[in-house]
C-alpha cells in the first residue's frame, strides 16, 4: 500500500482543496487528506456502507484528531453523488474503482461534481486481489470523456489523475 502522503502527493491534493474521497473506508486515508487541506479545505468522506463512516468518525473522535474540523461523512453511492453541479477541485479514490460495478454511470456523476479543471484521482494497489493494469484503467476514464493528466508509481501501486471534461 502507498503511504498517505504519496497518494496525497500524487493525487494533487492541496491547501484550502474541495475534495471528494470516494470509498472511504475505515478512513486509512482521510485524517491524512483533512490535514493536507487544512482549515480551510473541505473533504467529504463517502462510503455507502454506514459501518464504514461509523469507524472513519470513530478515528476522527480519537485525542490525535481533535484538531481536525474539516470532515464531512456522506453515506451515498457513486452512482447519486448528493452534491452539487461543480462542487469539488478533487474527487479521489484509493483501491476502490475496481470495486464499482457501474462505472461509466459513477465517472458520469463524477464529472458532474467536479468543478471545470477539477481532478480525478485513482489509486490501486497490487495487493488488492481486483487489482486492474493502469492501461484498463485509462481506458475505462477516458471512453467516459476524462483526459489523461499523469500517470505515476510502477506496476505495484499507482496513482493516475484525469483532467474533467469541459461540458
Amino acid at each position: 500500500m502507498q503511504p498517505p502522503e504519496k497518494i496525497i502527493s500524487r493525487s494533487g491534493i492541496d491547501k484550502g482543496m474541495t475534495v471528494l474521497e470516494i470509498g472511504c473506508g475505515s478512513g486509512a486515508f482521510t485524517t491524512d487528506v483533512a490535514r493536507a487541506i487544512g482549515n480551510k479545505g473541505i473533504l467529504s468522506a463517502l462510503d455507502i456502507e454506514i459501518k464504514m463512516l461509523k469507524q472513519v468518525a470513530s478515528k476522527l473522535n480519537r485525542i490525535e484528531n481533535k484538531d481536525i474540523k474539516n470532515v464531512k461523512l456522506v453515506q451515498a453511492s457513486a452512482y447519486t453523488l448528493p452534491f452539487s453541479k461543480e462542487s469539488f477541485d478533487i474527487v479521489y479514490m484509493v483501491a476502490v474503482f475496481q470495486e464499482i460495478p457501474n462505472k461509466e454511470k459513477a465517472l458520469k456523476e463524477i464529472n458532474r461534481v467536479l468543478k471545470n479543471n477539477g481532478i480525478l484521482s485513482i489509486s490501486e494497489f497490487i495487493v488488492d486481489p481486483d487489482y486492474p493494469l493502469k492501461s484498463t484503467t485509462i481506458k475505462m476514464v477516458q471512453r467516459t470523456g476524462f483526459n489523461l493528466n499523469i500517470v505515476s508509481g510502477n506496476f505495484f501501486n499507482y496513482t493516475i489523475t484525469f483532467g474533467k471534461n469541459k461540458v
